[in-house]
């Protein structure tokens, strides 16, 4: 025992960095926390990319095909989002980088969710949907809560998580983000702003 003690007084930093270390390895809030922090810096973030006027039609219309329910069932069909900025993210609930990004999903949903030229698509993908419900109401956030209706257009999703799609008014892909990224920076906001006053 007297040689345990020994060994923490020399070694104290190493003793700590190791009992943060498992709880960051079995702790998904923790996880999340130093994603976040990571996110934070903006090296992880994409940016929206100019208009590619000379686009193939079915990258054009890549919402068609993609159908989303709401919570009481009803269902959101592509085409109510024609003319609109579209900010989709598919994430779950026990994905340490979707929690990660989720303060800055809801942030930007704060921003811009009385705009009626933007619509917001936070798509859960949770096996058991009632984790994914429990999650916004632990953590207090308000966006959107849809499931697929049907099959997911590859085009918008690959199948890792979180990912993020932004599309401008003309159905166009303009970003297609894999995996952790901050969403409520200004630089961000500036980029929706553009998108927005674009014309259909």
């Amino acid at each position: 025992m007297e040689n345990l003690k020994i060994w923490l007084r020399k070694n104290a930093s190493t003793a700590v960095l190791t009992v943060l270390f498992i709880i960051v390895l079995v702790n998904k809030d923790a996880k999340a926390w130093l994603m976040r922090q990571v996110a934070s810096t903006g090296i992880l973030n994409s940016s929206i990319s100019e208009s590619k006027e000379g686009q193939h039609v079915s990258a054009k219309v890549s919402y068609t095909g993609l159908m989303l329910k709401k919570e009481d069932g009803t269902i959101i069909d592509g085409s109510a989002l024609q003319n609109k900025v579209v900010f989709i993210n598919f994430w779950a609930s026990w994905c340490p980088p979707c929690r990660a990004e989720f303060p800055s999903v809801q942030k930007l949903y704060d921003q811009y969710k009385n705009n009626p030229d933007m619509v917001f698509l936070t798509v859960n993908l949770d096996d058991n949907v009632s984790l994914g419900k429990s999650y916004l109401k632990e953590k207090g956030f308000t966006v959107p809560f849809l499931t697929p209706a049907g099959n997911i257009p590859d085009a918008l999703y690959s199948g890792s998580l979180p990912t993020t799609v932004v599309l401008d008014k003309k159905g166009e892909i303009r970003m297609q983000h894999t995996g952790v990224a901050d969403y409520s920076k200004d630089s961000f906001y500036k980029q929706i702003d553009e998108l927005l006053n674009e014309k259909p």
